[in-house]
């Protein structure tokens, strides 16, 4: 029988999962990750979310901001032909990353289990700590301990099975922004592209007309790295909650519906598509956001733009605010200023009322629009290496994440590569351990 108990539990192999996985092994701690799939990369390849949001200062700055998992894997993948693009410097092959990402994870010691979907997190008597976590799998409903556990599911699965305290959505309305199926086209000729704008017009003609029905306000595409494919990131599912299945079973049936529409705008009307096929819908429909946990410290928007500072950072960013309406058209965009970018502080992952839990990835504690800012994937792996940091600290030193000296976790975090800024000296004094 496979061993049950484990230092480490990380619950979902996405972005966040595979840097919390990651830096949790490394540091000494017994680490389990499960993933609901059979390949790792969540948003990167289940959702095929492509291509990767900026990791630099705003702008345009060639400051990297982001380090650690993230850049072994684009070494691994780079080193691979597969990552890069003339054009679109970030874009990825999703099978390069599941490679990668498997390879980070194995050979830092993570004991790997796929094919096992979250159903349950058994609680003490008082509610305030996990006893145990329950998955289903070919084996039927498999129990795993830990001392500590990650949530990194995206949508705070874990978190909310546990029953912390979580928040959905915006304000008003508790509406959640839309969720994109992401498909490619291939067979296209590059040559006779279009602008984006250009073909933008098109589809805002069609749509008149009544040929395509899509509560979307333009047509959004990256290059891919395979020559002659084109990404897109255009249908847009409106007013569906992601975490309740029968809405979720809607979203991805309307997003296949969207897709077949926009496949036929583009064959009949955008040149150079005319000879192109749809090569590939991703496996789940990609969401933006759904639960966010409420922790010890609520990041807000007006922090981000003005390039907060926090003593307990554990990552930085500084993708924009970047709010997709949650019922119909138009996207709202908040910039900041050239060269900055915002810190995110380790209270933001550290639950209330659940002792031994850390949140990983999008669903930290933040408001809706402060999520639209870090909800992409290089933060989220960074604020997953984190998570993993302070676990892996919290399971071998005996202590609680909200009890856990925070700059033990950046001391480690800049030992694997992060650049934080919270102190030079200490930062020198770290790398040089």
């Amino acid at each position: 029988m496979s061993k049950q108990t484990y230092d480490v539990i990380v619950a979902g192999g996405g972005p966040a999962g595979i840097a919390a996985a990651v830096a949790s092994a490394r540091l000494g701690a017994e680490t389990l990750l499960v993933e609901r799939y059979g390949f790792l990369g969540g948003a990167g390849t289940a959702m095929m979310v492509n291509p990767w949001m900026s990791y630099w200062a705003a702008g345009g700055s060639n400051v990297q901001l982001i380090f650690g998992v993230l850049q072994e894997l684009i070494e691994r993948m780079t080193a691979m032909g597969m990552y890069g693009h003339p054009k679109q410097k970030t874009a990825f092959d999703p099978e390069a990353l599941k490679v990668a990402a498997e390879q980070l994870c194995l050979e830092a010691g993570v004991k790997l289990l796929y094919h096992s979907f979250l159903g349950e997190a058994v609680m003490d008597e008082a509610g305030s700590r996990i006893e145990r976590v329950r998955f289903a799998n070919k084996a039927g409903l498999v129990d795993f301990r830990a001392s500590v556990y990650v949530d990194t599911t995206g949508d705070a699965d874990l978190a909310g099975l546990a029953g912390a305290i979580v928040e959905k959505g915006r304000a008003v309305d508790s509406l959640s922004q839309p969720m994109t199926l992401n498909f490619r086209m291939a067979n296209v000729d590059m040559d006779r592209l279009p602008t984006r704008q250009d073909i933008t017009e098109k589809y805002i003609e069609a749509k008149r007309r009544g040929d395509i029905d899509c509560p979307r306000e333009n047509v959004l595409w990256f290059y891919a790295n395979q020559p002659g494919v084109v990404h897109f990131n255009t249908t847009r599912v409106v007013r569906k909650d992601a975490t309740n299945p029968w809405e979720l079973t809607e979203a991805e049936i309307e997003g296949r519906r969207q897709v077949q529409q926009l496949v036929a705008f583009l064959k009949a009307e955008v040149p150079g598509f005319e000879e192109a096929y749809l090569q590939t819908t991703a496996p789940q429909i990609g969401v933006r956001e759904s639960r966010r946990v409420v922790g010890e410290y609520m990041l807000t928007a007006e922090e981000l733009l003005a390039s907060c500072r926090f003593e307990d950072v554990i990552a930085r960013g500084a993708y924009p605010v970047d709010i997709h309406n949650p019922d119909g058209e138009g996207t709202i965009l908040q910039y900041l200023p050239e060269g900055e970018w915002y810190d995110i502080p380790f209270r933001s992952l550290v639950p209330k009322k659940i002792d031994n839990l850390l949140v990983g990835g999008r669903p930290i504690s933040a408001t809706h629009e402060a999520h639209s800012a870090i909800r992409v994937q290089p933060i989220a792996m960074a604020i997953g290496q984190a998570a993993g940091t302070a676990a892996a600290l919290c399971a071998t030193g005996g202590v609680l994440p909200r009890e856990l000296d925070v700059r033990l976790v950046q001391e480690a975090l800049t030992r694997q590569g992060a650049v934080l800024g919270f102190s030079d000296a200490a930062a020198e004094t770290a790398a040089a351990e």
